[in-house]
C-alpha cells in the first residue's frame, strides 16, 4: 500500500496546491485503495495487486478529465517544460547529509582552533617564550584556514542543491523528516551544552581567583586558558549541531512550495505569510546567537547576557504566531 501512496504522490507532485487538486488526489487514492483491496480479496499477491492498480490508475493525463484537472495538468506540463527540475534520488540525498555532517564538524573545528589559538601566546608568554607562543598561534590559525579552504572545495560538489531547481520524491522527503526528528534530541542537547559552556566560561576564573587569595599562589594565565577552552568547545557544539540541522532543512526546502510536492517535502518546516518573513525567521536564531556571543565577549558579563535567551524565545513565539501563513492557522483550528 505504501508503494501506491508513493506513486500517487509522484503523480501529483507538480500540480498546484489547490483545494481542487487536494480533493482529486484524495478521490484517486480512495479508488486505488479500493481496487487494491478488491484484488487482494480475489487472491492476488501484493505485488500483483500493486502492479494492476498502477497500470489502471497510473496515468494522470488520461484521468485528468474525469478528475476535473485538465487545466491544472496542462499548466503543470508547461511549467515543467519551461523550468525542468533535477530529481534527487534517495542515495544522493543520503550522501549529501553525510557530507554535511562531516562539513559541520570541519567548520566547527576550524572556528574552535581560531578561538584556541590565543592560548598559545598566553601559555608560552607566561613562561617567557613569546615567540614560541606566537608561532603556535599562527600554526593553529593556518590549520583552521586550511580546513576552511579544503571544506569549501569539497562543498563545490553539492552546489547544485542551492543553485539548480531540484526536487525530492515523497519517500525521500519522509526519510529526511524521520532523520531530522531523530536528530532533534541530539540537536537540543548540543545546543544547550554549547550555550551553557559559553555562559559559564567565567566560572573557572572566579574560582581560581578565590583559590589564589586563600593560598597566596595562583596563575592568571591558567584561568584565561580554561575560559577560552570552554568557549571553544561551546562554540564548536553550537556551530556543529546548527549546521547539521540546517542540512535537513535545506533538503526539505528544495521542492517548489507552490506545488503539491511542497506540502510533503517541506515536512515540519513552518510556512510563513511571505518569502520575506520566511527569510527573516530562518536567520532569527543564528542572529540571536551571534548577538549573544558578541555582547558577552565585549562585556564579559556572562551572568547578565544569558537573559537574551528567554527574551528571544518570547519574541520568536510572538513573531511566529503573527507571521504564519493564514492557511496553516486555519488548518490548526480544524
Amino acid at each position: 500500500m505504501e508503494t501506491i501512496r508513493n506513486y500517487l504522490e509522484s503523480m501529483f507532485a507538480n500540480l498546484p496546491r489547490t483545494a481542487d487538486v487536494e480533493r482529486a488526489k484524495a478521490e484517486l487514492l480512495q479508488m486505488m485503495e479500493d481496487k487494491y483491496s478488491e484484488l487482494i480479496e480475489e487472491g492476488k499477491s501484493e505485488n500483483e495487486a500493486v502492479g494492476t492498480v498502477i497500470s489502471e490508475f497510473g496515468n494522470l493525463d488520461e484521468l485528468a478529465e474525469s478528475l476535473g484537472l485538465e487545466k491544472e495538468v496542462e499548466e503543470a506540463c508547461e511549467i515543467i517544460e519551461a523550468n525542468p527540475r533535477r530529481m534527487l534520488i534517495l542515495d544522493e540525498v543520503k550522501d549529501f547529509l553525510s557530507f554535511s555532517a562531516t562539513r559541520a564538524t570541519s567548520i566547527a573545528l576550524g572556528v574552535a582552533l581560531c578561538i584556541l589559538s590565543v592560548n598559545g601566546p598566553i601559555f608560552f608568554g607566561a613562561l617567557g617564550l613569546e615567540n614560541t607562543g606566537a608561532v603556535i598561534m599562527f600554526l593553529m590559525i593556518f590549520a583552521a584556514v586550511a580546513i576552511f579552504v579544503f571544506t569549501g572545495l569539497q562543498s563545490a560538489k553539492w552546489s547544485y542543491f542551492k543553485k539548480e531547481l531540484c526536487s525530492v520524491d515523497y519517500a525521500t522527503s519522509n526519510y529526511v523528516i524521520n532523520e531530522k526528528e531523530r536528530y532533534k534530541a541530539s540537536y537540543g542537547a548540543q545546543l544547550v551544552a554549547g550555550i551553557l559552556l559559553c555562559a559559564a566560561c567565567w566560572i573557572p576564573t572566579v574560582i581560581l581567583d578565590d583559590v589564589a587569595r586563600l593560598t597566596g599562589a595562583g596563575n592568571d594565565s591558567v584561568s584565561v586558558i580554561l575560559l577560552f577552552i570552554m568557549v571553544a568547545v561551546g562554540v564548536f557544539l553550537i556551530i556543529h549541531t546548527s549546521m547539521v540541522m540546517g542540512s535537513y532543512n535545506d533538503v526539505l526546502k528544495i521542492n517548489d512550495r507552490d506545488t503539491m510536492s511542497g506540502s510533503y517535502s517541506r515536512g515540519s518546516v513552518p510556512e510563513y505569510a511571505g518569502p520575506a518573513m520566511e527569510k527573516v525567521m530562518s536567520v532569527y536564531w543564528p542572529t540571536v546567537r551571534t548577538i549573544y556571543l558578541v555582547w558577552s565577549f565585549l562585556t564579559f558579563a556572562w551572568w547578565k547576557t544569558w537573559v537574551i535567551w528567554p527574551m528571544a524565545g518570547i519574541i520568536f513565539a510572538v513573531l511566529k504566531g503573527l507571521s504564519k501563513n493564514s492557511s496553516n492557522n486555519a488548518a490548526e483550528v480544524k
